[in-house]
């Protein structure tokens, strides 16, 4: 019966995101009659934001999918308590379930900004971003690292605005720049454990951020990013252990084609990938490239150990040689 409840549960929480995006919104191209009356919408706002604490993941999800696609038509004209709630939730640390469900919806919410939410949602939900981030012993793994994704998704939707809103996306980052980047150094410093794959979630989660600041706001980082360049070599130098050991050698386990409860990749594979594709950022910036310039030797020569062919690759390049011989005899 338990089971049974927690599944009617669910699919109420799915066939509501379904009502809401044809029936929720006149005139959008997926609208079928009838609409929701408004009596009607303010009820079910209510009653959502008060599941989204629910203990059990999957009721979580699904909640905060609901309130996000409602949150496409309604916030922040139509639903200006949603914000406050949300930020009185993950501010609670009494109740960990709130925190969860309140940083799944605002991971589904930031994903999804519009240019006229950005400069509401940034200052009022990083301060508290940041503590969580900062706070291990309070926070578990999973949540530091939705709230990185967080950051992630609102930076990016900076730079894709600062084109045109220049004065005021600068405005909105270099508050930001000191404190993240002192984040960024705390993490990255410790190095990357071959028995923790949360460890590494979090860190490319920093490396994705990192990316995105580079990328649009090299000239305001300038001054900040010393902070993170020996904290982000460590993370290079100490990752080559880990993935010789893992994908060369094949002594350890490498992860390969796992995810986290939310479907995002945990493989050490990924974490290599985001790592060298912050690196190229750092040496193809005009701005950040002569940093990196003094230790080019070093560079290159750990670059290349990740060439190294992984224990995948070996079966593969087996199988092909003999075929490769005479060809190469042939030349000669």
């Amino acid at each position: 019966m338990f089971l049974y409840n927690l599944t009617v549960l669910y699919l109420a929480a799915v066939l509501l995101k379904q009502l809401v995006k044809k029936h929720w919104q006149e005139g959008e191209d997926s609208f079928e009659p009838p609409v929701v009356s408004d009596n009607e919408k303010d009820i079910i706002r209510k009653m959502l934001l008060l599941a989204l604490d629910d203990p059990h993941r999957k009721i979580c999800t699904a909640i905060g999918m609901a309130v996000a696609s409602i949150a496409m038509y309604d916030w922040p004209e139509l639903w200006s308590d949603l914000l406050p709630f949300l930020l009185n939730l993950i501010n609670n640390q009494t109740n960990l379930n709130g925190v969860h469900g309140a940083m799944k919806c605002l991971v589904l919410l930031s994903a999804d900004l519009g240019d006229n939410m950005v400069p509401t949602l940034i200052p009022a939900l990083f301060p508290s971003l940041l503590t969580i981030v900062s706070s291990p012993q309070i926070y578990d793994s999973y949540i530091r690292t939705k709230a990185f994704s967080i950051v992630y998704s609102c930076t990016s939707m900076l730079g894709a605005m600062s084109g045109v809103y220049n004065a005021e996306t600068s405005s909105l980052v270099v508050p930001l720049l000191k404190p993240w980047m002192e984040q960024f150094s705390s993490i990255l410093k410790i190095p990357v454990q071959s028995e923790n794959p949360d460890d590494w979630s979090i860190k490319m989660e920093v490396l994705k951020c990192l990316n995105q600041f580079i990328q649009n706001f090299s000239s305001l980082i300038k001054s900040e990013f010393e902070v993170v360049l020996q904290p982000l070599w460590n993370t290079f130098v100490s990752s080559l252990r880990v993935y010789e050991l893992a994908s060369i050698e094949g002594t350890e386990d490498s992860y390969e084609g796992r995810y986290d409860s939310d479907g995002s990749e945990i493989s050490l594979e990924s974490f290599v990938i985001q790592l060298f594709e912050l690196l190229l950022t750092i040496v193809g910036n005009s701005r950040l490239g002569k940093v990196v310039a003094a230790n080019v030797k070093e560079l290159v020569y750990y670059t290349i150990a990740f060439l190294q062919m992984t224990e995948q690759q070996t079966p593969v390049l087996l199988y092909h040689m003999p075929s490769c011989f005479p060809v190469y005899l042939n030349k000669e």
